[in-house]
């Protein structure tokens, strides 16, 4: 029998509707029940894209036995970390603080009143990898409950009041000078890998604003550095395995510091900033790869991530059925099956193609993974570019043009023969952060690639927003559409993203009404989540009081900060309105950011770029006359 999971939208909780586990969604109805029954909460935090969340599910939350200890002892509930990242995050900065790292499945335990006292990410059934078992885990935390019941509501409410102080607001200070923003680029250069690309070591992941940051600095400065850094980070992941070289788009990270093995779920996310930081670096260079690959990318989007009203997917899964196994009863789902490719399968589908094929994509015939350490890859290739058109051309004797037209063909039939395998799991919720942040995307690539039908799927996705997440009468507006409901009040990031989209969007197509419904947006924003003590946008209004903490998130990772966003978004507002406010706003989170601008700039690069903007003042270029 499916549980109560299964009345929710949620692709992430529907799931988890038919474990034997007694889930609840995050609400009243849970709350009640914990406080009724004395039961500590066991909290279940992923997303419906997540590997190890899967792994998890199958482990554990489909184990009977594991499903009676969670039933007898707790009661439990499930959370979509993309729906509620308000949830999400205050327990995230619990467990970080605590074990010292993050992730998800994130498994948190609660008292009644929802503070937590013991947590950590993927647990295994059993005792292995380091890790103790879940169900030992399980039953120890029960017995606690039961022996020491006063000793960890004490701890909890000593950790609740450490979280709300890790969260509170810095002094304004003076806004730094322009010697801060080099020194990041030095602090840039001190972690950069000139040899790979990126900065650090493995796992590597896509941060985009890190490169937006650096093209900023190019600009105002000229630093070679800062440019060049961005430009090898950017061919890196373009040419590596973290791009999907037939459908287009990019995988969410690669595990290995070479960009050659992928994680191979894609987020709407990091096409849309990865988009917008190739086009970046098309304008800095003028070299039509970068705005090819960011072409590629969007048309990836427009053609396997857009619903029929023109909104945005938010993701597709790493895992699907291998060829191999498809229609087989009881077949496991495998990572990145839907991607490899079989050299057998590359010579029986494009004839005398395939050699081209196998020197441009480094196929082998015994498969070319360099990292597989679950087995998953081998006798499999994974795509990379390991040869240049002019390479291939130069070993083949034939005309440049020529070796790029055979391999665009067979490309083309690769992704059509592709579409026949069984295709991953796609989260088909669209959310309003992300659709903003596409929106940018396709309306920037409209204005630099100069495509008509980039800008078409920019005005259709903002319009579907405004139609099913916007109330104008309320000045409301929701985070997430899915299956004819729109619901969730938004969060700073929503608002945020969004107006950047239209301040883009605006800017490509002179539509007035873009930018008033911008700024609208950016007022409501203000008046929902500014700190006026300190600047900055909070990320929720503070209404829910299941939410324990109100955090002011300000590290630009896989998504940056609604501030930094927000700060952005004023100082082009400021320019185009000559509003007072909105400069004021400008000045003071700049003020508020002062410590992390100065002691630890890498953890906020687009708060970076915008300094840098602020330092280098705007201009307005204004064309009138027939569009023609």
């Amino acid at each position: 029998m499916p549980n109560r999971l299964a009345q929710e939208k949620s692709p992430y909780l529907l799931q988890h509707a038919g474990n034997p586990v007694d889930w609840y969604p995050w609400g009243d109805e849970a709350f009640a029940r914990a406080r009724q029954e004395d039961k500590p909460i066991f909290l279940s935090i992923g997303y419906s894209t997540c590997h190890w969340c899967h792994v998890m599910e199958h482990e554990s939350f489909e184990h009977p036995g594991i499903a009676a200890l969670l039933n007898a002892g707790y009661v439990s509930i499930k959370v979509d970390r993309e729906e509620r990242p308000d949830v999400d995050r205050v327990y995230m900065l619990f467990v970080q603080a605590t074990t010292g790292s993050g992730g998800w499945p994130m498994s948190v335990w609660l008292t009644p009143d929802l503070k937590p006292f013991h947590g950590g990410t993927y647990f295994p059934p059993d005792a292995r990898y380091g890790r103790p078992g879940f169900g030992e885990v399980l039953a120890k935390i029960s017995r606690a409950w039961q022996e020491n019941r006063s000793s960890i509501e004490q701890s909890a409410d000593q950790i609740v009041g450490r979280l709300r102080g890790f969260t509170s607001s810095s002094p304004v200070k003076a806004i730094p000078g322009v010697e801060a923003l080099d020194a990041a680029v030095r602090d840039f250069e001190a972690a950069f890998d000139a040899r790979r690309g990126g900065f650090g070591g493995a796992p590597k992941f896509p941060r985009p604003t890190e490169l937006l940051f650096l093209f900023r600095e190019f600009a105002r400065t000229g630093s070679e550095p800062a440019r060049d850094m961005a430009l090898r980070t950017l061919q890196a992941m373009a040419l590596g395995g973290m791009r999907d070289h037939i459908g287009g788009g990019f995988h969410r990270y690669a595990v290995d510091a070479g960009w050659r093995v992928p994680h191979f779920e894609k987020m709407l996310y990091d096409q849309a900033q990865l988009v917008l930081a190739c086009l970046e670096a098309a304008q800095v260079t003028g070299e039509p790869v970068y705005a090819d690959v960011a072409d590629d990318t969007l048309r990836y989007v427009a053609r396997d991530m857009t619903d029929s009203a023109g909104g945005f997917y938010s993701a597709e899964d790493a895992d699907s059925l291998p060829p191999e196994h498809a229609g087989q009863a009881g077949a496991h789902k495998s990572e990145g099956a839907f991607y490899l490719w079989r050299d057998d399968d590359v010579g029986a589908l494009l004839a005398e193609a395939a050699p081209l094929v196998r020197q441009r994509f480094g196929v082998l015939a015994d498969g070319n993974a360099p990292f597989d350490p679950q087995g998953e890859f081998t006798g499999k290739n994974l795509l990379y570019v390991a040869a240049s058109f002019e390479e291939i051309a130069s070993s083949t004797c034939r005309p440049v043009g020529d070796v790029a037209a055979i391999l665009e063909q067979a490309r083309a039939t690769m992704r059509q023969a592709r579409e026949q395998r069984p295709r991953p799991h796609l989260d088909d919720k669209i959310l309003t952060a992300w659709n903003g942040l596409m929106i940018a995307a396709f309306a920037r690539g409209a204005r630099v690639i100069g495509r008509v039908d980039h800008l078409a799927s920019a005005q259709r996705a903002a319009e579907a927003v405004r139609r099913r997440m916007w109330n104008p009468e309320t000045r409301t507006l929701l985070r997430r559409f899915r299956d004819g409901d729109a619901a969730i009040p938004g969060y700073a990031e929503d608002y945020a993203y969004l107006v950047w989209g239209l301040l883009e969007l605006f800017q490509a197509d002179g539509n007035a009404d873009w930018l008033e419904w911008a700024i609208e947006l950016q007022r409501r924003q203000d008046e929902l989540f500014f700190d006026e003590a300190s600047g900055g946008w909070f990320s929720t209004t503070g209404d829910d009081p299941s939410v324990l903490v109100r955090m002011k998130e300000d590290y630009d990772g896989a998504e940056p900060s609604a501030t930094s966003v927000a700060v952005a978004n004023l100082i082009i507002l400021a320019h185009l309105t000559q509003d007072a406010s909105f400069q004021d706003r400008i000045e003071r989170t700049l003020g508020g950011a002062a410590v992390r601008l100065v002691g630890a700039g890498r953890s906020v690069p687009l708060m970076l770029a915008n300094l840098s903007a602020y330092h280098a003042g705007a201009q307005q270029v204004v064309i009138v006359g027939s569009r023609e």
